[in-house]
């Protein structure tokens, strides 16, 4: 089910689909995992970070994102305040704790993790570390998903070095952005992650690049909500929201500056 569904509903991200199918399958189906599973999801607004994360809820959840099981926290929600930073980690700590110890394959997920303040995810690193058990508790079943756009510039210049140079986004691998975004994370101020033991004792098992989207695939997008809410596919109501939109580099105009984030409302203007 999630590699129909990231088949199906995810346009231009085709290193996500492979490591996330890879990492959440091979995680779930081994018996003896050492560590729970990190991922951190890396990439401009509307590239598809949230839609994964709830994919991957689906797959593994009868009630996906409303599962008592799947846990979100939000950076400006949840911690919204700098001076209150050891209140949260002792309720991160307590939180997760609780949790695991009811469902051990419990799900966490970090949105806006660019606006958390450093040092706090920090206060979870035993639970991502390669302990048996600890206080009577086994975190090895967990999943950790991390979302961030902190990195995003260092994956769109990858992307572009490839279009510059004649090659197509699908020519670039894991392997040419993985370290370089990982580094950029670390020494991001900005990221969350800024200079985390998380990075640091290598914690984190992917981070996943989602590539700025290109035209054709925001008018997949389009296509797809179209069709997801009954409407009539109108060619050229398609065409027009996708041209609505704005695109950079300034020159080149290659890829959208929102991803797919505002096709929602752009339909709701033309079809009410």
């Amino acid at each position: 089910a999630l590699q129909e569904n990231l088949d199906k509903k995810l346009f231009g991200q085709h290193l996500v689909n492979k490591v996330v199918v890879k990492a959440v399958k091979g995680f779930l189906s081994n018996t003896n995992a050492k560590k729970p599973l990190a991922l951190s999801l890396h990439g401009w607004t509307g590239t598809g970070k949230n839609f994964v994360s709830k994919i991957v809820a689906e797959s593994i959840y009868k009630r996906g994102l409303q599962s008592k099981y799947v846990h979100q926290f939000v950076a400006t929600l949840h911690f919204p305040h700098a001076h209150s930073i050891n209140l949260y980690k002792d309720q991160l700590q307590s939180w997760i704790r609780g949790n695991v110890s009811i469902c051990p394959r419990s799900l966490f997920i970090f949105d806006e993790m660019d606006k958390m303040h450093a040092g706090l995810i920090d206060s979870i690193k035993p639970f991502l570390d390669y302990y048996e058990f600890l206080d009577g508790v086994s975190y090895r079943q967990a999943i950790f998903i991390f979302l961030s756009n902190a990195g995003a510039e260092k994956i769109t210049e990858v992307a572009l070095d490839f279009w510059r140079n004649g090659r197509t986004r699908e020519d670039i691998q894991l392997i040419d952005i993985q370290n370089a975004l990982s580094v950029s994370v670390f020494n991001n101020k900005n990221s969350g992650f800024w200079h985390s033991t998380l990075i640091d004792r290598n914690l984190i098992d992917y981070f996943v690049p989602f590539l700025p989207l290109e035209y054709k695939h925001v008018k997949m997008c389009v296509r797809v909500e179209i069709e997801s809410r009954g409407y009539t596919m109108d060619e050229d109501i398609l065409t027009r929201i996708a041209d609505e939109m704005t695109y950079f580099p300034r020159e080149e105009r290659i890829y959208s500056d929102k991803g797919c984030k505002t096709v929602d409302a752009k339909l709701d203007y033309y079809y009410d």
